[in-house]
């Protein structure tokens, strides 16, 4: 059955469960969807954007997402959504394993968002596949990877200054930047996600950026996802 987002079919041609895949399958389908991520903005003035991160804990993993208002910062609203895991650990895989609880989560949340940010990777993936891109294109939402560690690919580190940063590249191609969010702390990985390019992916992030090292989104959505995962009554409405 194919999955949908807001009531609307995510692929017309995907007509099998898109995550009931073995590892070897859904490489090539990271292959198939890579072509048709757009590497340009796509959208108009960015009024909302949702931060969304996944908490995981005896086997289920809980899926939040939380909208804020761009520039302010200001939360709107936010939604969390459950599932047992069925896919195992494996990089470069992620949204193989948590991809159908973010959706989850997403399809609860109103207005729909005008950006997305993710705690993972973009197309600064082995297959320009990540997380970011991956649920970007499902939805048709502009989309941002802000991982806070490498994937793949090379760099030299940037200047210590807040706002330093350098190309990440793989291949001869430029696949993101790594970002100081902070001055003299780590760098955190922007790429591309779905319909933005790099330079305004790197501006959101930093604007995102109030005195951390990580962008509030990712810091609000973390938060609400530890927060659920932990309430005592959280597995007894997980769906199955």
């Amino acid at each position: 059955m194919t999955k949908t987002f807001k009531g609307k079919p995510l692929f017309g041609f995907l007509n099998f469960d898109h995550w009931d895949l073995s590892p070897q399958a859904a490489r090539k389908l990271q292959q198939k969807l890579a072509p048709l991520v757009i590497r340009k903005c796509g959208a108009a003035a960015v009024k909302t954007v949702a931060g969304i991160d996944v908490g995981i804990k005896s086997g289920v993993a809980c899926a939040a997402v939380v909208l804020l208002t761009f520039p302010g910062l200001e939360v709107v609203t936010q939604a969390t959504a459950g599932r047992r895991i069925k896919f195992p650990y494996i990089p470069g895989l992620l949204t193989f394993r948590e991809g159908a609880v973010i959706l989850d989560a997403l399809d609860r949340i109103e207005p729909k968002p005008d950006l997305l940010i993710f705690d993972g990777q973009g197309i600064a993936h082995p297959c320009r596949m990540g997380i970011a891109s991956h649920i970007g294109l499902l939805t048709d939402i502009p989309s941002i990877g802000c991982a806070k560690s490498r994937l793949c690919g090379r760099y030299q580190e940037p200047e210590a200054e807040r706002g330093s940063h350098m190309p990440l590249v793989d291949h001869g191609e430029t696949i993101g930047a790594v970002v100081r969010t902070r001055a003299s702390v780590k760098p955190v990985f922007v790429s591309i996600g779905h319909r933005v390019d790099l330079a305004f992916s790197i501006d959101v992030v930093l604007s995102c950026c109030r005195g951390y090292r990580l962008p509030e989104t990712t810091r609000k959505a973390h938060r609400l996802a530890e927060d659920c995962k932990n309430k005592p009554e959280f597995s007894s409405l997980v769906a199955e």
